[in-house]
């Protein structure tokens, strides 16, 4: 648990849910009164459902849920019950008499940890909603989180726990920006106050950190398992954003995941930031974008060092 976290910015709550056997589960963002959003899709290996709304030009106004969740592409059947729960309960885009909740949904690859054949579903979308809290957030192994993975350029046996991780910055104006992550680079995990490797493919005898970059400049070949990677983070904040503001605060963002993961935006990562707006405090759009990419930074930073605190990995 953390005190400086994503639901430091009123509106936001947080639900995790996890199947500790299959290695797998989802972690829902909710901002059950809408949220004007925007999304940055900059790796290019993406798993996504209902992301074209948030383009500027679209009617969609307002989203009501962020689903990121694991199971790569068969996951994103859990926004199903993110859905059932917002209806149930009237929330969504009124349509005459039909209420449609818009719920953007990301997901990471983490089907070769646990049990590849169970993936969430509609039942555990709902569930997460059912426990989204706005008094504290869960990181490290939890959610989407669960199953996920650093460093993985030598397979799975090289490679070190990835995981959830939230933070937030307070402006001195009152302005908040709060960022939630889930961590699952084909990359390392880059410390940048030292340069140095946190997490990532390593030498499991001595330990020593096989440095991802170097390994592809020198002896990479491609394999299935350069496809499972991704890394999700969901930016929020009480600053009044418009479509186009958010969508470049997603983009500006991403420069955290390019200061803490090396590489990122590969053809192999599906690396994505949505950004959302809860607030009417006025803003600069570059400095809210600014301070996000910090705090996703940190966010990064946070999910590793919970998920390998115990010095196991899966196996």
């Amino acid at each position: 648990m953390t005190s400086s976290s994503i639901i430091d910015v009123s509106g936001i709550k947080i639900g995790h849910a996890t199947h500790e056997r299959a290695l797998t589960g989802c972690t829902v963002v909710l901002c059950e009164d809408g949220a004007v959003a925007g999304v940055d899709v900059r790796g290019s290996a993406p798993g996504t459902r209902e992301t074209d709304c948030l383009h500027p030009i679209h009617h969609v106004q307002k989203v009501h849920a962020v689903l990121l969740t694991g199971g790569s592409a068969f996951g994103l059947a859990a926004a199903d019950g993110v859905m059932r729960f917002l209806e149930e309960r009237n929330i969504g885009l009124k349509i005459r008499s039909v209420c449609v909740p818009i719920v953007p949904t990301a997901v990471i690859f983490d089907l070769f940890v646990g049990d590849g054949t169970v993936r969430p579903d509609k039942e555990m979308g709902y569930q997460a909603c059912l426990v989204a809290t706005d008094k504290e957030v869960v990181v490290g192994n939890v959610g989407a989180g669960t199953g996920a993975t650093v460093g993985k350029i030598k397979g799975y046996e090289y490679a070190m726990k990835g995981g959830v991780g939230t933070a937030s910055e307070t402006l001195d104006n009152g302005i908040i920006i709060g960022v939630i992550t889930v961590v699952n680079p084909l990359g390392d995990v880059i410390d940048p106050t030292t340069g140095e490797i946190i997490a990532g493919a390593r030498d499991r005898e001595t330990g020593r950190f096989l440095d991802t970059v170097k390994v592809m400049t020198k002896q990479y070949d491609e394999t299935i398992l350069a496809a499972a990677n991704t890394t999700l983070s969901v930016v929020a904040t009480n600053a009044a954003l418009s479509k186009v503001q958010a969508t470049k605060v997603a983009q500006m963002a991403q420069n955290g995941l390019a200061r803490t993961i090396r590489p990122c935006h590969t053809m192999v990562d599906g690396d994505t930031i949505f950004a959302l707006s809860l607030g009417d405090k006025k803003a600069d759009t570059s400095v809210i974008g600014t301070v996000a990419a910090e705090v996703v930074a940190k966010s990064v930073l946070q999910a590793v060092r919970e998920a390998n605190k115990d010095g196991q990995f899966y196996s």
